[in-house]
């Protein structure tokens, strides 16, 4: 048997949903495609789906653990500068400075529930 599937996407669980919706709408300056209010909202991204759930009841503890995610969602922008002042704007500045990756520059932020954001900008090939 051959494991096939036909999409895949992302999805980040908060108790705090309409708060993360709200902040993924402005930062991503668009609406949801699917909005079920405090339940769930999906984003079309360039290349994936977003999407943000409120875990059921029975599963709340699960989602409220302190510790730090591996995942982190990457965006990659054209002006890293701007994303950055776009993300002040909002009220989540990145707390570091910005690094040199083998594949550009980078810089680590957060949303609202504590998710790792990670800007990058493409190094420039000529």
């Amino acid at each position: 048997m051959v494991f096939q599937y036909t999409n895949a996407f992302v999805t980040i669980a908060s108790v705090n949903c309409d708060n993360l919706v709200n902040f993924y709408t402005k930062l991503l300056e668009q609406k949801p495609v699917i909005l079920i209010p405090n339940v769930y909202a999906e984003f079309n991204l360039l290349s994936m789906r977003l999407g943000i759930f409120k875990p059921k009841n029975t599963n709340e503890s699960e989602f409220k653990a302190n510790a730090k995610s591996k995942i982190s969602l990457c965006l990659e922008v054209s002006n890293l500068e701007d994303a950055i002042a776009h993300l002040t704007a909002l009220g989540y500045p990145p707390p570091g400075n910005i690094s040199i990756a083998s594949h550009g520059r980078e810089i680590y932020a957060y949303d609202p529930d504590g998710n790792r954001l990670i800007l990058h900008q493409a190094t420039e090939e000529c």
